[in-house]
């Protein structure tokens, strides 16, 4: 008799929303809601209250996975362990996330950043089945990078930061605020490209912008420089570009023929040459990428519980 597959709780943590779900894996999700991130003591209280009511009507939970926007310490030994630390949104800065939902839900929580949850759901389900190594970039509200390699996600001194990779001005920028919008770093991918970036440099949001607007050219060029960087000192499979920026139809083959322009024919190989569309690809999980990923960072805290 087949044993029916643990109840997981899922949390895809975002700078504009925390996205909850329940379920038992990518084609049994029970129910989902979105709650707008505001102050962390709100949106935290929010979601708890949510999962909660959720767990009256279905039953407990095996365990919960967070995937959440960061910095976050990810070290067991750190004092700081399941925090985000020098976030950028305001009032975030040394929340513990992790230690919240534990103590207010009282099961297993694994925490990840978002990124490396979209990456892990990809590889299982989405774009990058059975690739590794395996990279998974967002641009949204910030620019985050996701690395899977030999099955694990990269986790070091810190996690991938790879959004703030530092890159050259643009050259002769037609923004009528050209300068770089992250706090931390005058000329970084995240200051330039970010939702909330384009939407300063430029002056308009970046969906109200046409497909020849200059914005994109110059997004695609600083793209390339990053996928070049990305592809030269990690030499993935395949690079996924999700985020609701990357959501503009046009821009995807711009950012592909920018990469293939920088490489300038080095590398030969077919992924980076005639296959390069099927090397820099959309989510194969829509925008479900990061919650059905924060579902399998649940279910391998079950696996690995003593």
């Amino acid at each position: 008799m087949n044993q029916v597959a643990p109840l997981l709780a899922a949390i895809e943590a975002g700078g504009t929303k925390f996205v909850c779900g329940i379920g038992r894996g990518p084609d049994e999700v029970l129910a989902t809601t979105r709650i707008p991130t505001t102050t962390h003591g709100e949106t935290l209280a929010a979601c708890a209250d949510w999962f909660e009511e959720q767990r009256a009507e279905h039953g407990q939970f095996a365990a919960l996975g967070i995937g959440s926007f960061g910095p976050l310490d990810l070290d067991p030994a750190s004092p700081g362990y399941g925090h985000i630390t020098t976030t950028p949104k305001p009032g975030w800065q040394q929340t513990d996330l992790l230690g919240y939902f534990r103590d207010r839900l009282q099961i297993p929580v694994t925490l990840d950043t978002d990124v490396n949850a979209a990456v892990l759901g990809e590889h299982l389900w989405g774009a990058g089945r059975g690739l590794d190594p395996l990279v998974y970039l967002t641009v949204g509200t910030g620019v985050g990078v996701g690395v899977l390699v030999h099955g694990r996600l990269l986790h070091g001194l810190l996690h991938p930061e790879a959004g703030h990779l530092l890159i050259p001005p643009p050259v002769a920028s037609q923004a009528p605020n050209p300068q770089g919008q992250c706090p931390f770093h005058d000329h970084c991918v995240e200051g330039y490209i970010s939702g909330p970036a384009l939407a300063k440099r430029w002056g308009a949001p970046a969906d109200t912008l046409a497909p020849d607007h200059p914005a994109w050219q110059e997004t695609a060029l600083i793209m390339g420089q990053a996928l070049m960087n990305l592809t030269l000192s990690l030499c993935p499979r395949r690079i996924i570009l999700g985020g609701g920026v990357m959501s503009q139809p046009h821009l995807l083959p711009m950012i592909r023929a920018e990469l293939q322009r920088l490489l300038h024919g080095y590398l030969a190989v077919p992924e980076l040459g005639p296959d390069l569309d099927r090397f820099i690809v959309a989510p194969g999980l829509g925008t479900r990428s990061g919650l059905l990923g924060s579902l399998a960072l649940a279910q391998r805290g079950v696996d690995n519980a003593p």
